[in-house]
């Protein structure tokens, strides 16, 4: 609830400057719910406080801008660094030296599908990032997946928002089941690879 009235006090008082705030700051805390912001956001331009274009426009540039965050986070880490640590905690990172490379030619390969869907998706719109700057995908391309994908997003939710008016927070009741089936998915995949680790690199030893 706390989080709920700090949403509505930042679009009610800073307006566009606040849902691109929110949405920057949602693409770095994912607790804070884009579910939540750009349905209000949306409310609010249907009351005529705010416009809907400019509340999309605000909410995709913040996101894009939190998205770019990760992507140089990636970028830092580079394929090198990610091969030292995978040497030497690879079990629990569940990749093997021998597989960054692949993952890497892979991720070049499919990324700017991988990214401009991946922003569609709940639980993994933040992470897709990631692997993006890992890879050394170009910076011209991701941004261009980023941005169209992040579009669709923010103008589904806000147009939802707008349609629905005071009753935006359905919203959030519709994709909250959705995102936490994402973010199961994603938790068992993940205890799948450190269960199977050694199994799948023929059996040698690992932390």
């Amino acid at each position: 609830m706390v989080v709920f009235d700090w949403i509505v006090g930042m679009v009610e008082h800073t307006g566009y400057v606040g849902v691109a705030l929110l949405m920057f700051a949602e693409n770095l805390f994912p607790p804070i719910p884009s579910e939540l912001i750009l349905p209000l956001a949306g409310f609010t331009a249907a009351r005529g406080e705010l416009g809907l274009v400019m509340v999309i426009v605000s909410g995709t540039g913040g996101a894009v801008l939190g998205a770019l965050f990760w992507y140089l986070i990636g970028r830092w880490v580079g394929c090198r660094r990610l091969k030292r640590w995978a040497g030497r905690h690879g079990r629990w990172l569940t990749i093997a030296p021998e597989e960054v490379d692949q993952a890497a030619v892979r991720f070049r390969e499919h990324g700017g599908r991988s990214v401009l869907i991946g922003r569609m998706i709940p639980a993994v719109r933040t992470l897709i990032s990631i692997p993006a700057g890992v890879s050394e995908m170009p910076l011209a391309p991701f941004l261009l997946y980023t941005t169209v994908g992040t579009a669709i997003w923010t103008t589904f939710l806000a147009s939802a928002g707008y349609l629905l008016e005071d009753r935006y927070q359905q919203v959030a009741g519709w994709l909250n089941p959705v995102s936490n089936i994402v973010a199961a998915g994603i938790a068992i995949w993940y205890v799948y690879r450190v269960a199977t680790f050694g199994r799948r690199m023929g059996g040698q030893p690992a932390e």
